[in-house]
């Protein structure tokens, strides 16, 4: 009896990233923050991932805690040999948005099913902001759900004028030639918070010519379903975006600034959570040995991101301006 009672009384947080690296770090970040406060974790990867963690971190990676495990559902892509790269960007949106709403179902009845799991009934979830499907299940069962958005604010705040520039005919493009003939410096005057923005400084997914492209389909379907959340979270903080939250909260239900989350994951002294790792790709440590050998605050770090791709010119045109800086860097 002793142990059924404090099981109900613990809250329990299901937190679920988008199926990429840049979004799996932050929310575990979160997930260690919610976890130092009293909250049972459970944290679902899809198995893809499930295996990139484990070859990147070693077999016994996910065995997580008593009170901080990891489980898995299936992004419903086909299955791949590569577990070295990132998934196809656009057809991982199509399939988890079609294929994994039933599967995140299942596993939150099995949470809540004390005779199999053992663990608290399920509080709330967290889920990304771009896998909004969790909505249904989470609605359904009478689980209140937070939507945590990885990147900044100004971004999200960009994907909600999807609709407003589909309206104004400004997306899609006309055809291939206005991606080059200056239509993307067009000054776009009628946003909130981001006064005087250029088309091209907009989130990049809106560049197409195709009116039933993928990508703003889903941003259209994630920004819609965001309203329906019971709150959303922002990995930043109210000074440094104050006009674009202001713009944000016409749109969207309450909004909580908690970052810069690594920031304060840095505060969070429980060994046993530092063991919990996100990285996708094996740690290569051999840079430090070069790092080190460098005077203090003398390096510039570079890094693309996880899954950017550059053309011959861009890089050639990054590289020669950071020597140009006159400083070492460092560039991944």
């Amino acid at each position: 009896m002793g142990s059924t009672a404090q099981l109900e009384k613990k809250p329990h947080a299901v937190c679920i990233p988008y199926p990429a690296q840049g979004h799996i770090k932050p929310m575990l970040q979160l997930a260690k923050l919610l976890h130092t406060k009293g909250f049972h974790i459970t944290f679902v990867n899809t198995e893809f991932n499930h295996k990139r963690l484990l070859k990147s971190r070693g077999p016994d990676a996910l065995n997580g805690l008593p009170d901080f495990q990891f489980k898995t559902i299936p992004d419903g892509v086909p299955p791949s040999d590569v577990l070295d790269a990132t998934q196809d960007i656009p057809s991982l949106c199509e399939s988890t948005s079609t294929h994994c709403s039933s599967p995140f179902k299942d596993l939150l009845v099995n949470l809540n099913d004390y005779s199999s799991s053992q663990v608290p009934q399920v509080s709330c979830v967290v889920s990304d902001g771009a896998m909004s499907f969790t909505l249904a299940a989470a609605q359904e069962l009478g689980i209140p759900e937070v939507f945590l958005w990885t990147f900044s604010a100004c971004s999200y705040l960009g994907y909600f004028q999807f609709s407003k520039l589909i309206e104004k005919g400004i997306i899609p493009l006309k055809d291939a030639s206005y991606m080059t003939n200056g239509y993307p410096d067009t000054v776009i005057d009628w946003i909130p918070g981001l006064e005087g923005i250029r088309l091209k400084d907009l989130p990049s997914f809106l560049r197409t010519t195709n009116p039933e492209d993928i990508m703003v389909k889903f941003v259209l379907q994630e920004t819609k379903r965001a309203r329906k959340a019971s709150a959303i979270i922002l990995n930043t903080f109210e000074e440094l975006d104050r006009d674009v939250l202001k713009a944000l909260s016409s749109y969207l239900p309450p909004i909580y600034c908690i970052g810069p989350l690594n920031l304060l994951q840095n505060q969070v002294n429980d060994e046993s959570l530092k063991e919990l790792g996100s990285n996708l790709w094996k740690e290569e440590p051999e840079c430090l040995e070069w790092l080190n050998s460098k005077e203090p605050n003398s390096v510039v770090y570079v890094n693309f991101g996880s899954i950017t791709i550059m053309t011959a010119d861009q890089l050639v045109e990054f590289a020669w301006g950071l020597p140009n800086g006159q400083q070492t860097f460092c560039g991944l």
